[in-house]
């Protein structure tokens, strides 16, 4: 019998897994999506999102849809257990680096669906729910998934030139291919509650930490009547303890005050272990991790959504150039050698983050509210907690840093700034790789970069990539499909001939 075959095959429809469909939409790459549900899921998770992510959103042609369901976030501010305020950290709305809000609060359902309407517009992906997943096998060639249809019983095979595991911290494709979670020291239970409410709680809109070694929390707004708390569970505590508006008031006391319950609908009471993980292996040959499935963050600095879509935008344009011949197989092993110390990084950071905002007992509690307050008040301290940039990606064969540029652009995000009074950098050339330069290229070097796949940008030394490129002590820069820089010069001429050839998206033409 002969299987059906897909160019690729990715395992769960979260986010991880729509992006990635999406993106591969944009090469005109078939794939089919699975997952155990036929809908979005309905629970809210996430509700948090930085500018890095919102751009990813914006390159998918979603930034207004995303606009019209999220809140920007207004800063963060720690109280004690009695609502004094330690230390504010308010964002300049105006520095907008990337063109959007440094932090977005939204409903993850609502995101979802978002996401699911454009997987489904390109013509490209076959979505599959109600189907479970039981083995992914690495064969000569190809890779076997086998999949049982939950409501038929019905047991399915398919072949796959690739297959993306987006399923989730409990990952089957991570089991198949033998990768092991490695632990950063960190496990808590946090209760986590949803609610919605018309009633005005005449609080700051922002996010508040509770900074209580008695019971640490947090409060957020995610919408015009949304709300989230998530207070840290002692070891005699479970869910069972909460499971109603009566139950939860004493903890919601601070924050509600003379709301009545009758104003308040309890959307959602759920028990969390927050864990800080990050898997030995996201690659076996044809088989690769992405999201939770790689990687799991506690939520203290709101990056566990968002690490997912940076897998899929950094996989993605380099599985399409692999498959179709113009990269060779080894330039996939930079997937997880950029995305790997990226994400652990990350991970540490929300551990590093949580524990100054909730560890340590009163004497600790003592400390944090007599030494926040002057730490603040140091040039740049501020900033630096209200700052949504991430680290620089690892040297790879997509990041090359020379002695020279050893302080420059290699590994960072080109931002997406103004080009024109009206035109981003990434709406110049979606999906492409991008030279950036204030020198203007020779005829052959322009038929170069070209002939490459790369559209060539000149930009003024006063502009703001222009700016940027001197910043980085640089003249030119090649920016990659993900929008990360791999190299950068002080010369074109050293530049234009290390751009990768890579593949064409939908409606771009290379010349021959």
């Amino acid at each position: 019998m002969t299987l059906k075959h897909y160019p690729v095959v990715i395992v769960g429809a979260g986010p991880s897994g729509m992006t990635a469909a999406s993106l591969l939409g944009r090469y005109s790459t078939n794939c089919l999506v699975l997952d155990r549900w036929a809908s979005v899921f309905a629970q809210p998770r996430a509700v948090h999102l930085d500018d890095e992510i919102y751009r990813i959103l914006g390159d998918l042609g979603i930034a207004e849809e995303f606009g019209s369901i999220s809140r920007a976030g207004q800063g963060l501010r720690l109280i004690d257990s009695d609502m004094s305020t330690i230390a504010e950290f308010t964002r300049n709305p105006t520095e907008q680096p990337h063109g959007f809000p440094a932090a977005n609060m939204f409903d993850q359902p609502a995101l979802e669906a978002v996401l699911r309407a454009r997987m489904d517009q390109g013509g490209n992906v076959t979505f599959r729910g109600h189907c479970e997943v039981s083995d992914v096998i690495n064969e000569r060639d190809t890779v076997r998934v086998i999949y049982t249809e939950r409501d038929t019983g019905r047991v399915h095979s398919v072949t796959a030139d690739y297959v993306l595991g987006c399923d989730g911290a409990n990952s089957v494709v991570r089991s198949a291919i033998g990768s092991r979670m490695t632990h950063l020291g960190f496990e808590q239970r946090w209760l986590v509650v949803d609610i919605a409410t018309t009633a005005d709680l005449q609080l700051w809109d922002g996010v508040h930490q509770l900074c209580d070694p008695h019971r640490a929390g947090t409060y957020m707004r995610i919408g015009e009547t949304r709300y989230r708390w998530e207070f840290r569970l002692q070891d005699h505590e479970t869910v069972d303890d909460y499971r109603d508006l009566d139950t939860l008031r004493p903890l919601f006391d601070p924050w509600l005050g003379a709301v009545v319950n009758s104003d308040v609908e309890l959307i959602r009471v759920a028990e969390y272990t927050f864990h800080a993980q990050v898997a030995d292996r996201w690659r076996d040959r044809r088989v690769f991790l992405l999201g939770d499935a790689a990687h799991l963050t506690p939520p203290f600095i709101g990056q566990g959504l968002g690490a997912g879509l940076r897998d899929a935008k950094n996989l993605m344009w380099k599985l399409v150039a692999v498959r179709e011949g113009l990269l060779p197989a080894s330039a996939l092993d930079s997937y997880q050698i950029e995305r790997g110390p990226h994400a652990t990084a990350m991970i540490k950071r929300a551990v590093m983050v949580g524990w100054a905002m909730t560890g340590g007992g009163h004497r600790t509690a003592a400390v944090r509210k007599r030494v926040l307050p002057p730490l603040i008040k140091l040039p740049g301290i501020a900033a630096k907690v209200t700052d949504s940039a991430t680290p620089s990606l690892r040297p790879s064969q997509f990041v090359r840093r020379s002695v020279p540029t050893i302080h420059g652009l290699a590994g960072t995000l080109c931002p997406n700034a103004l080009v024109d009074k009206s035109t981003r950098f990434d709406e110049i050339a979606p999906d492409q790789a991008v030279v950036v330069t204030m020198t203007p290229p020779s005829d052959g070097q322009r038929r170069e970069m070209t002939r490459r796949g790369a559209h060539v940008l000149v930009v003024e030394k006063s502009s703001p990539l222009g700016t940027w490129l001197r910043r980085g002590r640089s003249c030119a820069a090649i920016v990659r499909p993900d929008r990360t820089v791999m190299a950068s010069s002080r010369s074109l001429s050293s530049l234009h001939t290390r751009v990768p050839v890579l593949p064409a998206p939908v409606g771009a033409a290379r010349p021959a």
